[in-house]
């Protein structure tokens, strides 16, 4: 397996909020810098090279800011709805195939989805709107945000949408060219006819291989392939009002994926411990992981410390439902857990308390690409050396000596960013 050696590794940490917000982390005892994008109230954001210089750019709402001064550029016009735009989620993704980065959208109550067409690199530099074209009207009104998920593992990803109506139904779209002559559309498979509700994630609760879907009110287990053409079971194991994503994970590293999941609109961060399947059921036991937060919608998952291993990233939603959710008045702020999955704890860790929050959408990404190896690293590797560490062990060959040394050498004098080829 080819290891990227970064101890020192900036990070930066993109999260869609009132103020939108850029947060890089400066070394490697993260400590951060907010740098302001603009002030909008929107809640969806994403990461992408959108004008193909090989620079991650950042899109959220009505905006794109390009890399590396990030200067707002349009996108589109939103309505504004109740105190927010119109507009619940951005899903950068190559839609009609032409080497651009697109941008699918969502909404709170219009049930159409729509993308948004990339110009192109010349109308990109003017400033241009991009044209705007309907994937689907999904006849639905109550969604309460969106994700992109590869369900049946072709390698294009559905889209999901999540409902606040507990009993509304659930269907996954498929990406297609269905539409009028040959253009992009979504085609909808139904998962469920009721058994929805706030809170959605994606992922393997029975350890077959297979993505299973979550909801505020239960989850349906996939039957496998074809995976649109059998009857997904439906299991009401829980009634919460969720986050999303909920997420799926091996918290306590016993080879079952558990649950985290966070009260999208009150206090209240938790996991439940995936107990194994009895009787052709799964069993869950609940813990508790922190209860000084509220308004914790969107969950994420992503390796701050680089160590290779996720931390869990979350903070208070600014405003939510205009200020007339539990904590409303409460500091708004984003934090992280680092997770042991030995001893199935969460350490908070606050990247950023009373001066900004999170929205609907959390994106982790070196935007900045400047991670390169420093004396941090070369002190990290002097620490193991003569050890068995496996981060350590360049030449792979058990052991972490001289040879290994010699590659590291080689690496810090030139700057790279990696050790392995």
């Amino acid at each position: 397996m080819i290891r990227n050696f970064l101890c020192s590794l900036p990070i930066a940490l993109a999260i869609a909020s009132l103020g939108c917000p850029l947060l890089s982390a400066a070394d490697a005892s993260l400590s951060w810098k907010v740098i302001p994008l603009a002030v909008d109230a929107n809640e969806g954001i994403d990461i992408a090279d959108f004008d193909g210089d090989g620079k991650l750019d950042i899109c959220a709402g009505r905006f794109w800011y390009r890399n590396p001064e990030f200067r707002a550029q349009p996108v589109r016009s939103i309505d504004d709805f109740n105190g927010y735009i119109e507009s619940n989620g951005d899903f950068a993704y190559d839609v009609n195939k032409d080497g651009k980065m697109d941008i699918i959208a969502g909404s709170f109550i219009p049930s159409t989805v729509h993308w948004f067409e990339n110009p192109g690199k010349e109308k990109l530099r003017l400033g241009q709107l991009w044209n705007k074209h309907l994937l689907v009207d999904t006849k639905a009104s109550q969604n309460e945000g969106q994700l992109m998920a590869d369900i049946d593992g072709d390698g294009i990803p559905e889209w999901l949408v999540n409902s606040w109506g507990k009993d509304t139904p659930f269907y996954v779209w498929s990406l297609s060219s269905t539409g009028p002559d040959g253009a992009p559309s979504l085609s909808k498979h139904v998962i469920g006819e009721r058994g929805n509700g706030h809170g959605m994630g994606v992922g393997d609760i029975t350890g077959d291989g297979h993505a299973d879907l979550l909801t505020g009110n239960g989850w349906y287990e996939n039957p496998g392939p074809p995976y649109f053409g059998k009857p997904w079971r439906y299991h009401k194991d829980w009634t919460v009002h969720g986050a999303v994503p909920m997420l799926v994970f091996d918290v306590n590293n016993d080879g079952k994926n558990d649950i985290i999941y966070a009260a999208g609109h009150e206090y209240g961060l938790s996991w439940w411990e995936n107990k194994g399947n009895k009787d052709g059921t799964v069993q869950f036991e609940h813990h508790e992981i922190d209860k000084s937060i509220s308004q914790q919608h969107a969950l994420h998952l992503a390796d701050l410390t680089g160590d290779g291993k996720p931390e869990l990233i979350t903070g208070k939603r600014y405003f939510a439902h205009n200020g007339r959710d539990a904590g409303a008045k409460d500091p708004i702020e984003i934090c992280y857990f680092v997770i042991d999955t030995q001893r199935a704890s969460f350490e908070k860790h606050t990247i950023s308390k009373g001066r900004i929050g999170i929205g609907l959408q959390i994106r982790t990404a070196d935007i900045n690409a400047d991670g390169k190896l420093d004396f941090n690293d070369f002190l990290l590797f002097v620490n193991a050396f003569d050890s068995t560490d496996p981060n350590y062990d360049l030449d792979a060959d058990g052991m972490v000596g001289f040879g290994d040394f010699l590659r590291f050498v080689n690496a810090y004098e030139k700057g790279l960013i990696t050790v392995r080829p």
